[in-house]
């Protein structure tokens, strides 16, 4: 069998590389194959390519590696390319030149039969506006993948109720999407990508149409049910805020091209330019930054009280309020006792200005 017949293998480890994007380009328009060298080669842009050449230019080079088990954010504004990045990635669209290996397998390169194999199998897809079926109940939307997939119905069912009892809609198994409230049916659309046990999530603008309020609630259980599944997401949002708080790494978007990409502390710590400072600059950073960015030298066999190396500054300065020392261990769960932490240390990470990567002072906060 020819290499562009075949499906993405298994799973990769956890931590390994699972999705590679390379030197991606998509042009919009009637000859992009003919007006890629001006992008590629001469560095004409997009504004110039729109109003010179009548092509869109939606991405412009594009090189990302994401792990396997990481939540990796993609965020940009409006027409940065975000969106049109997430859907070559389950070939929704098909890129202009590049090359996107998941599991070591060149997904642009798939045959028909293979591609309709890797969209049911390997990679489900949350939607920013639900996208479920008006006329089939909760149960029958959840279990709907799992029936393009060959199950039977009722095993098809039977699973479906799993996740909807994870997501909590039990005992909405009956009910249509038009009486559930937006979050309630953004719940199902979750509930039905993860029934399909894809390893691979993709979330474009999943919780964009939400209220501030139930947009927390879903990233909360997002969050949740990623620390016990490991899924690979690529997560999409215009919401800095919503990137910080639950993407492993995060790349920035504008003009179809990545600024910066990199963890919280170094998008916050040490922003790339301008463009990224000013992005970051309203940022709470005692509710964004975590205690392992400020995290001194290790030390081994620590006693006493000990703080999760995930919990947030803020969550640390509580933490430290009945502490005159201001020194405390920092644990991390399945690593033990890796380093301390101070308050001076702390409050310094919450207080400094925003610095660019020139500046030698951010290498002392590491995530």
């Amino acid at each position: 069998m020819r290499r562009a017949d075949r499906t993405p293998p298994a799973d990769a480890a956890a931590g390994e590389d699972k999705i590679i994007i390379r030197d991606l380009y998509k042009i919009f328009g009637p000859n992009p194959a003919g007006v890629l060298p001006l992008v590629r080669e001469q560095g004409v842009g997009k504004t110039e390519l729109l109003e010179r050449h009548g092509h869109v230019l939606g991405l412009d080079d594009i090189s990302m590696t994401v792990r396997a088990g990481d939540v990796h954010v993609v965020m940009g504004l409006s027409g940065s390319g975000k969106s049109t990045l997430i859907r070559h990635l389950n070939r929704l669209i098909d890129p202009t030149a590049g090359s996107i290996l998941i599991d070591g397998a060149e997904v642009t390169a798939l045959s028909g039969a293979a591609l309709r194999h890797f969209r049911r199998h390997r990679a489900s897809m949350v939607f920013q506006r639900f996208a479920l079926h008006p006329h089939r109940t909760v149960l029958g939307n959840v279990a709907y993948g799992l029936r393009v997939q060959g199950l039977g119905r009722r095993a098809a069912e039977d699973r479906a109720r799993v996740w909807i009892e994870r997501v909590g809609l039990t005992g909405f198994e009956q009910r249509y999407p038009a009486a559930l409230s937006g979050g309630m049916q953004q719940r199902v659309g979750l509930a039905r990508a993860l029934a399909t046990d894809c390893d691979i999530l993709l979330m474009d603008e999943a919780f964009s149409a939400l209220d501030p309020l139930i947009r927390t609630d879903m990233q909360d259980v997002l969050l949740t049910l990623q620390g016990e599944l490991k899924k690979t997401i690529v997560f999409i949002t215009h919401d800095l805020d919503e990137a910080l708080r639950i993407g492993d790494r995060i790349a920035i978007l504008r003009d179809g091209a990545v600024v910066q990409e990199g963890t919280t502390p170094e998008i916050v710590m040490r922003p790339a330019d301008a463009y990224i400072a000013d992005f970051v600059k309203d940022i709470n950073r005692a509710r964004v930054l975590r205690v392992k960015a400020v995290t001194s030298a290790e030390i081994k066999g620590a006693r006493g009280a000990v703080l999760s190396a995930q919990a947030t500054l803020e969550e640390a300065l509580t933490f430290f309020h009945e502490d005159p020392s201001g020194r405390r261990p920092v644990h991390v769960a399945e690593r033990g006792v890796v380093g301390s932490v101070g308050l001076p240390e702390i409050l310094r990470a919450i207080e400094r200005p925003n610095v660019g990567p020139s500046d030698a002072r951010a290498s002392v906060l590491t995530s």
